[in-house]
Protein backbone atom coordinates (compact mmCIF):
# COMPACT_ATOMS: atom_id res chain seq x y z
CA UNK A 1 0.00 0.00 0.00
CA UNK A 2 1.51 3.23 -0.96
CA UNK A 3 1.93 5.96 1.93
CA UNK A 4 -0.89 8.22 3.08
CA UNK A 5 -0.64 11.80 3.22
CA UNK A 6 -3.03 14.26 4.94
CA UNK A 7 -3.49 17.59 3.94
CA UNK A 8 -5.30 20.28 5.67
CA UNK A 9 -7.66 21.20 2.86
CA UNK A 10 -10.13 25.08 3.71
CA UNK A 11 -12.77 24.77 1.04
CA UNK A 12 -14.97 28.27 -0.38
CA UNK A 13 -17.66 28.13 -2.21
CA UNK A 14 -17.89 30.40 -5.12
CA UNK A 15 -20.82 31.81 -7.60
CA UNK A 16 -19.45 29.37 -10.14
CA UNK A 17 -17.50 26.24 -8.10
CA UNK A 18 -15.68 25.16 -5.17
CA UNK A 19 -11.85 26.93 -4.03
CA UNK A 20 -9.37 24.84 -2.24
CA UNK A 21 -6.74 26.63 -0.16
CA UNK A 22 -3.91 23.81 1.24
CA UNK A 23 -1.23 24.66 3.67
CA UNK A 24 1.14 22.56 1.36
CA UNK A 25 2.71 24.15 -1.93
CA UNK A 26 3.52 21.18 -3.66
CA UNK A 27 0.81 18.55 -4.40
CA UNK A 28 -1.38 17.22 -6.81
CA UNK A 29 -5.51 17.33 -6.48
CA UNK A 30 -7.40 15.00 -8.49
CA UNK A 31 -11.06 14.98 -8.08
CA UNK A 32 -13.11 12.43 -9.17
CA UNK A 33 -16.56 13.93 -9.10
CA UNK A 34 -18.88 14.74 -6.33
CA UNK A 35 -21.06 12.27 -4.13
CA UNK A 36 -24.43 11.88 -5.16
CA UNK A 37 -27.08 12.70 -2.40
CA UNK A 38 -30.55 11.52 -3.55
CA UNK A 39 -31.76 13.67 -1.36
CA UNK A 40 -30.88 16.72 -3.55
CA UNK A 41 -30.15 15.22 -6.70
CA UNK A 42 -34.19 14.26 -7.11
CA UNK A 43 -35.22 17.43 -6.61
CA UNK A 44 -32.68 19.40 -9.13
CA UNK A 45 -33.26 17.05 -11.52
CA UNK A 46 -36.89 17.45 -11.42
CA UNK A 47 -36.25 21.30 -11.13
CA UNK A 48 -34.48 20.78 -14.59
CA UNK A 49 -36.84 18.86 -16.03
CA UNK A 50 -39.96 21.52 -15.49
CA UNK A 51 -37.76 24.27 -15.87
CA UNK A 52 -36.76 23.08 -19.75
CA UNK A 53 -40.86 21.84 -19.65
CA UNK A 54 -41.47 25.59 -19.35
CA UNK A 55 -39.35 26.64 -21.36
CA UNK A 56 -40.71 24.25 -24.42
CA UNK A 57 -44.12 25.73 -23.21
CA UNK A 58 -43.44 29.29 -23.55
CA UNK A 59 -41.79 29.04 -27.10
CA UNK A 60 -44.86 27.52 -28.15
CA UNK A 61 -46.97 30.11 -26.67
CA UNK A 62 -45.17 33.15 -28.40
CA UNK A 63 -45.33 31.02 -31.56
CA UNK A 64 -49.34 30.88 -31.22
CA UNK A 65 -49.78 34.54 -30.14
CA UNK A 66 -47.79 35.61 -33.04
CA UNK A 67 -50.14 33.04 -34.94
CA UNK A 68 -52.86 34.35 -33.55
CA UNK A 69 -51.69 38.47 -34.10
CA UNK A 70 -51.31 37.85 -37.66
CA UNK A 71 -54.90 36.01 -37.92
CA UNK A 72 -56.75 39.43 -36.23
CA UNK A 73 -54.42 41.46 -38.84
CA UNK A 74 -55.70 39.83 -41.43
CA UNK A 75 -59.98 40.03 -40.42
CA UNK A 76 -58.89 44.14 -39.83
CA UNK A 77 -58.64 44.37 -36.24
CA UNK A 78 -56.02 47.42 -35.00
CA UNK A 79 -53.30 46.79 -32.67
CA UNK A 80 -55.06 48.76 -29.91
CA UNK A 81 -58.11 45.91 -30.85
CA UNK A 82 -55.87 43.13 -30.92
CA UNK A 83 -53.85 44.32 -27.65
CA UNK A 84 -57.03 44.00 -26.03
CA UNK A 85 -58.52 40.88 -27.20
CA UNK A 86 -54.99 39.38 -25.91
CA UNK A 87 -54.68 41.20 -22.92
CA UNK A 88 -51.42 42.54 -23.90
CA UNK A 89 -50.10 46.03 -24.81
CA UNK A 90 -50.62 47.49 -28.20
CA UNK A 91 -46.41 47.97 -28.14
CA UNK A 92 -45.79 44.10 -27.52
CA UNK A 93 -48.54 43.62 -30.86
CA UNK A 94 -46.81 45.84 -33.04
CA UNK A 95 -43.65 43.65 -31.89
CA UNK A 96 -44.91 40.78 -32.52
CA UNK A 97 -46.01 42.22 -36.00
CA UNK A 98 -42.59 43.56 -36.50
CA UNK A 99 -40.78 39.89 -35.67
CA UNK A 100 -43.19 38.50 -38.16
CA UNK A 101 -42.46 40.71 -40.87
CA UNK A 102 -39.00 40.31 -40.58
CA UNK A 103 -39.58 36.40 -40.76
CA UNK A 104 -41.36 37.13 -43.56
CA UNK A 105 -38.46 38.93 -45.37
CA UNK A 106 -35.57 36.47 -44.31
CA UNK A 107 -38.20 33.26 -45.72
CA UNK A 108 -38.54 35.43 -48.70
CA UNK A 109 -34.96 36.24 -49.63
CA UNK A 110 -33.73 32.04 -48.87
CA UNK A 111 -35.65 31.28 -51.63
CA UNK A 112 -33.64 33.95 -54.02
Amino acid sequence: MAPVTTYRVRVKRWERGWELHIDDDAFIVEIEGIEADAEVDAPADRAGQVQREAERVQREAVRMVGRTVAQLQRRGLNNREIARYLRISPQRVSQISARQRGSAVQEEGVGR
